[in-house]
């Protein structure tokens, strides 16, 4: 008979005392048998005491932000099943069962909770929130060639091995992002299972900032980018160098053509040093080029180190 997996929630905190009972109470109805680990990122509320009064394991983390939080509870926690979601009471944690049932039955690596609402509700999303989430989701998709959902998501259900092999190197609210392109870059089985989205309770505030964070996710996608898809993203920057050099060099020629000189030097020296810099462009993305697939393969084998979730 095969032992029962180890489930492991983790519930990313600051400023939630309002909320966070509630959050443990569903959990804990959804799924009885899993630990729940409270992650206090320096409340200055009572978070802590009303988690720990609710049968959580509150742990604690100074340093701020979301992504510092996951960084440290995925080093901390062994388990053979991680639930990550937010202690905002936002998230239906009454769908966790069929997204634990689909990471087991694929068996995928990872399950991204989709959030969705019945026709003719409204959304609970900002409209900014709800537009740039689109967006993102758009670009993201198009340029590491898979499509994701809803990829701001902060509820989502992975496997030991996923958890295991990310580097989590965000700090704030740009960790849904690394998450979703660690996914794609690494190719592992993914799914995504809709769940309900709702208003925070009454006396809950958001910590979100709609164009502040918005930047922020929209600099780690470029730099994921940059970090991921090296020749894509060297190879735009060396085709802008090559292209403004040849806008600016062509009437040179042709000037040089028709009187045999040069009178704009400083033009044609800035147009030199723009061809030079787009051939080191896509130099450095071929190099870079390389590293990744050594990078790829390490994280591979790292993630290959370990089981698939089962039942």
């Amino acid at each position: 008979m095969s032992t029962p997996p180890v489930i492991a929630a983790i519930v990313p905190c600051y400023n939630e005392e309002v909320a966070v009972g509630q959050v443990i109470a569903d959990l804990r109805a959804a799924v009885p048998e899993m630990a729940i680990y409270v992650y206090d990122n320096n409340s200055s509320d009572r978070t802590a005491a009303v988690a720990a009064a609710a049968g959580a394991i509150v742990r604690r983390e100074e340093r701020k932000g979301k992504g510092n939080v996951v960084r440290r509870a995925f080093a901390d926690i062994d388990a053979d099943i991680y639930v990550m979601i937010d202690g905002d009471d936002t998230y239906d944690a009454a769908a966790l069962p069929e997204m634990i049932r689909t990471l087991q039955d694929g068996p995928y690596d990872h399950v991204l909770g989709v959030r969705t609402q019945p026709e003719g509700v409204e959304s609970a999303y900002r409209s900014g929130h709800e537009l740039g989430n689109k967006g993102f989701n758009l670009l993201v998709g198009s340029v590491f060639g898979d499509e994701v959902g809803d990829m701001l998501s902060g509820y989502r259900v992975m496997s030991r091995r996923f958890v295991k092999s990310f580097p989590a190197a965000s700090r704030e609210f740009e960790i849904e992002t690394e998450l979703t392109v660690h996914v794609m870059s690494l190719r592992v089985p993914q799914a995504e299972v809709a769940v309900g989205f709702k208003d925070r309770p009454a006396g809950s505030e958001s910590k979100l900032r709609t164009y502040h964070d918005g930047f922020r996710i929209l600099n780690l996608v470029i730099q994921l980018i940059r970090h991921e898809r090296p020749l894509f993203f060297y190879g735009i920057v060396g085709a802008v160098f090559l292209l403004v050099a040849v806008i600016l060099g062509i009437p040179l020629i042709v000037e040089f053509a028709q009187t045999g000189l040069v009178p704009r030097f400083p033009t044609a020296l800035v147009t030199v040093a723009l061809g030079v810099a787009g051939g080191l462009a896509w130099a450095v993305g071929l190099v870079l080029d390389g590293v990744l697939k050594e990078r790829r393969e390490a994280s591979r084998l790292a993630y290959l180190r370990y089981s698939a979730a089962s039942r």
